[in-house]
């Protein structure tokens, strides 16, 4: 590359440092993987480093770079996190929201250690309430397509946070729109349609998709660890 870059282990954060660069009123920055996949512009990053040094010393850089563009980061929205192996032993382990995923760190079933994730709550709750308000409107709908319709929002949902480690978060989502599926049905008309011996009929005929997980993370890349530095 003919600018510099700032290696932060299998991926690096690359900036222009001469007086050309193209920002504006965007700060327009690129990561790349060892496959030199290019992620899409975005004003959410987690740059991630292998000691704390090096990650308050991005900070203080980036903080200065986009000064002289007059730019401010949002200091309230950005911090250093120490996410290491050394985090496992924390009685309060550190945890960020990131793309609507809750990053933790844990350990795989071997024992060894890896960042993990799963559903954001508010994004959860927020997911519900959807499912909730578009039910209440559909109810006396044709069954038939109310179950299609449902069947592939939850597939898209599953698509979406179907991630490593994230299988129990998948499951209580089903199950809550289990019970909403539930109280809306019973609401067809003034007399209650289905007590839970029957409605586990009806969902026989109508299935629910059950959870599935689509995105291997481990499989991509088996040694990813990493330290982050929120932005």
């Amino acid at each position: 590359m003919n600018h510099n870059c700032l290696y932060t282990g299998r991926w690096e954060y690359c900036q222009r440092l001469d007086n050309r660069s193209r920002m504006s009123r965007e700060v327009h920055v690129r990561f790349c993987e060892g496959l030199r996949v290019k992620f899409p512009r975005s004003t959410r990053l987690v740059c991630c480093f292998h000691s704390l040094e090096k990650a308050q010393q991005f900070y203080q850089d980036l903080v200065q770079r986009l000064k002289e563009f007059n730019l401010v980061l949002a200091e309230e929205k950005s911090r250093v996190i120490p996410f290491g192996r050394d985090s496992l032993a924390k009685a309060k382990q550190p945890t960020f929201d990131f793309l609507g995923f809750t990053h933790y760190v844990g350990q795989s079933k071997k024992g060894h250690f890896r960042i993990k994730r799963k559903t954001a709550s508010k994004k959860f709750s927020a997911s519900l309430r959807r499912c909730k308000g578009w039910l209440k409107v559909s109810r006396n709908k044709e069954i038939k397509s109310v179950m299609a319709k449902l069947a592939i929002k939850l597939l898209g949902y599953y698509r979406y946070y179907g991630i490593t480690d994230n299988t129990k978060a998948l499951v209580n989502f089903r199950s809550e729109v289990g019970k909403l599926l539930f109280k809306w049905m019973n609401r067809r008309s003034q007399r209650k349609s289905f007590d839970w011996e029957k409605f586990n009929l009806f969902l026989k005929r109508y299935p629910l998709p059950n959870p599935k997980i689509y995105v291997h993370i481990y499989d991509y890349s088996p040694d990813l660890s990493f330290c982050v530095k929120m932005i």
